[in-house]
């Protein structure tokens, strides 16, 4: 087989029931001409079976004797990879069948200094409730940044105006990933935002603007985890924080917010205030926030699902 124009790195564990989803959407797509890596991060169910179960050459198994993290797993498939370019899928995601036809074409348009492509995504199984939610959210708070760029996308980024899922959306140059140093595999939450921001540094990302990725939501990490991963993604990122801080970008009180959303969605409202400066209330936007969260948070102390 030669070598294959996309590298498809899909981490797993404990994955057995549901990994054949991500791999038959990654085989179903219209651009054939990739390869599928399957990264099996120290299961002890049967994911390595799933996985060699498959009978097509394009599709490969790499295991962890121990589970070492989502990081380290994406790490080991980007070294496996050897495509031009690289794909991420989590395990419990999907993609529509033209999802890399569609970046492959938009990032064939650009310039060299287009190093990559992401994707919109869309939410599988929500409950009524939950597209009300989604909806309520992007009306109150969908921001005007920039979805694509370089520096500019990076600010909006490390400053969440913008959101995106590059766990299962990005597809980047092989390249330009040996030259970040990879997943830091200190980072189970935002690892793949921070790749990013190094990415950002070395070219450009397009946005297709097409939900062309499908999440199951399998659950969440919990809101302490939140807090550690925060810390170290902005401590990694200071240099960008300090900057976008002097020029009026309020990026560590957004982050602060953010956990306030964590703790408060989870029910955990005396968490919360921990996480409040003074300033909330005068803000509109803030205080829309607190009260969205605020009843996501009711809703889980009384059972509510999404």
């Amino acid at each position: 087989m030669s070598e294959p124009r996309v590298s498809v790195v899909i981490p797993a564990y404990e994955r057995a029931d549901i990994v054949g989803r991500a791999i038959d959407s990654a085989l179903a797509q219209t651009v054939s001409d990739l390869e599928v890596l399957v990264v099996d991060d120290g299961s002890s169910d049967d994911t390595e079976t799933v996985v060699t179960g498959y009978d097509d050459e394009r599709v490969h198994s790499l295991v962890h004797e121990t589970n070492r993290g989502v990081s380290a797993a994406r790490n080991t498939g980007v070294e496996a990879a050897s495509g031009e370019y690289v794909a991420f899928l989590d395990s419990d995601d999907e993609w529509l069948p033209r999802k890399l036809e569609r970046q492959l074409a938009v990032l064939d348009e650009r310039d060299e200094s287009w190093v990559g492509a992401y994707c919109d995504v869309a939410t599988a199984g929500l409950s009524a409730a939950g597209r009300l939610a989604t909806l309520l959210s992007e009306k109150l708070f969908r921001s005007r940044s920039p979805t694509e760029g370089g520096r500019e996308l990076a600010d909006a980024l490390l400053s969440m105006q913008v959101f995106m899922g590059p766990g299962s959306t990005l597809l980047v140059e092989r390249a330009v990933l040996d030259e970040t140093g990879g997943f830091d595999e200190g980072l189970s939450i935002y690892e793949d935002w921070d790749l990013v921001l190094r990415v950002l540094a070395r070219g450009k990302l397009a946005y297709v603007d097409e939900p062309l990725a499908l999440t199951h939501f399998t659950g969440d990490a919990p809101a302490e985890a939140y807090v550690v991963n925060d810390e170290r993604y902005l401590e990694r990122n200071a240099a960008l924080v300090a900057d976008l801080e002097a020029r009026g970008i309020p990026v560590e009180r957004v982050h602060r917010m953010g956990l306030v959303g964590h703790f408060l969605a989870e029910g955990r409202f005396s968490e919360a205030r921990e996480y409040v400066d003074r300033g909330t209330f005068r803000r509109p936007k803030d205080v829309l926030r607190l009260g969205f969260w605020s009843l996501l948070g009711l809703r889980a102390k009384l059972g509510g699902h999404r």
